[in-house]
């Protein structure tokens, strides 16, 4: 698939960031439904995405260039070139909360209901924004017989941007449902969020061949497991306290 959707005065427009627009829109509309069933004014959701949307994309790129410093350290100044591709969801994911716990904390607003009221919209996000690596060709497993294998280079391969898209869509329907069903203490729905993504994020990234590393270690891995523990920690406390 060609990554260039169109071009507008000689600039191409690829898909990848068109997807991730849509991404966004579309996250930016469930948020603020969700914002309005929760009575928050939807004009402090608005200001939240001003800040943590750039900052998320800037997280994403850091964390990427930190773990790939060598095709880097030679040119530096490509780390600047967002077009030619490398973020990091994991990096996006801890700009965005550092940046929303500031936010909360300066405009007085809980910060664990806030959490509850983008957690869907965020996994529904990368859930689009995952098609983006197909159409880059990136993202992808090693070797496969099996049907749905798409073919990379002349070898069918795993289609891990799938996996992980159809694993974040049915993680996007359960806290919907959750929410609105099982919801005992404020925070469940995001940690619950953080846990489920990670636990298909860890076993997933197993079967990638680009993985960002550190020595032996996958770093999608070691984030992963690090972060069902300490997700699941706090969302114990929270229950316990709650009841």
């Amino acid at each position: 698939m060609d990554p260039v959707a169109f071009n507008i005065f000689g600039i191409p427009i690829r898909w990848y960031g068109i997807l991730i627009s849509l991404a966004f829109l579309v996250g930016t509309i469930l948020a603020l439904r969700e914002a309005k069933r929760h009575g928050l004014d939807e004009e402090v959701l608005i200001d939240l995405l001003l800040f943590a949307a750039p900052a998320a994309l800037i997280g994403a790129r850091i964390h990427y260039v930190i773990f790939s410093w060598n095709l880097y350290k030679d040119n530096p100044i490509q780390i600047l070139n967002f077009r030619g591709g490398g973020l990091a969801i994991h990096g996006g994911i801890i700009a965005g909360v550092i940046v929303g716990y500031i936010f909360c904390k300066v405009r007085k607003i809980k910060f664990w209901e806030l959490a509850d009221i983008t957690a869907p919209s965020i996994i529904l996000g990368q859930a689009i924004g995952r098609w983006g690596n197909y159409t880059n060709q990136e993202a992808y497993g090693g070797p496969t017989d099996l049907p749905w294998g798409i073919m990379i280079d002349g070898v069918k391969v795993h289609p891990t941007f799938l996996y992980e898209s159809i694993w974040n869509i049915l993680v996007f329907l359960f806290l919907i449902w959750y929410s609105r069903k099982k919801t005992k203490a404020d925070g469940e729905v995001f940690l619950l969020y953080i846990i489920l993504y990670s636990l298909a994020r860890f076993f997933i990234e197993g079967l990638r061949t680009d993985s960002l590393m550190w020595k032996d270690i996958r770093i999608a891995q070691l984030i992963s497991v690090v972060s069902i523990v300490i997700a699941a920690i706090i969302f114990y406390r929270r229950r316990k306290l709650a009841l």
